[in-house]
């Protein structure tokens, strides 16, 4: 068999870099976990980023998805859009993150619903902002008081 049709009988995020991945399939890529939406802290003098436990009001607690996708970047100015062409910049994204592992040549986790087939296999398995006690934003919150590790 040849390395085209081999390829062929293998899923697309195994056998594409992600700047040959159409759109669809880099949407695809994202499990839903809701991790990059926690809110982040950068120290000024060092430049690491702390996580919080806090999302702003988009944030669908129960799938841990965006309540208005197409409008995030509209809704909140400071949302990121991740892109194929910054992906590499986005160090701040948990280490179970599609992008971050098909950058790395990194296999996706069993519970990556490209790999299971089941759209809730990452929220079953304990992943994501669903298994998080977050806090929605209200504009009035001191970030500091929610610090927690990176997930």
């Amino acid at each position: 068999m040849s390395k085209s049709e081999s390829d062929k009988n293998q899923p697309f995020w195994e056998t594409k870099t992600l700047d040959e991945m159409s759109q669809e399939e880099w949407e695809s890529l994202c499990d839903g976990c809701g991790l990059c939406c926690l809110n982040k802290l950068q120290d000024e003098d060092t430049e690491e980023i702390v996580y919080t436990r806090v999302v702003c009001r988009y944030s669908n607690l129960e799938t841990g998805q965006c309540s208005d996708y197409a409008n995030r970047s509209v809704n909140v100015p400071t949302c990121v859009q991740l892109t194929k062409e910054r992906v590499a910049e986005f160090d701040w994204l948990p280490d179970s993150c599609a992008y971050r592992l098909i950058y790395r040549g990194q296999p996706l986790p069993e519970w990556h619903p490209l790999v299971s087939g089941k759209s809730d296999s990452m929220k079953k398995a304990g992943y994501g902002i669903t298994a998080i006690p977050v806090v929605i934003d209200n504009g009035n919150l001191d970030y500091e008081d929610y610090l927690i590790e990176k997930p």
